[in-house]
């Protein structure tokens, strides 16, 4: 399962049910994927297919629904 957090522009946030524990979000966009810790700073941990400024702008774009990412995770994962 993936919930969708947030879409935003060409860009959908979301997470994976089954992943692993440390706070983290995905970005889809058409060209490619990325994947963001959230903690201590928001800070790419993967991407495939996005060129340097779109990559850029995800980031930017997971800053903007930082507080909305958070608490879906909360909500979906509890604690």
């Amino acid at each position: 399962m993936a919930p969708t957090v947030v879409r935003d522009g060409p860009y959908r946030l979301f997470f994976f049910s089954r992943e692993e524990p440390r706070i983290h979000v995905h970005v889809a966009h058409p060209d490619g994927e990325a994947k963001f810790w959230l903690t201590p700073i928001v800070h790419l941990a993967t991407s495939t297919g996005l060129t340097p400024k779109q990559i850029t702008d995800a980031q930017a774009v997971v800053q903007a629904h930082i507080m909305e990412v958070q608490d879906a995770w909360q909500h979906h994962f509890g604690g």
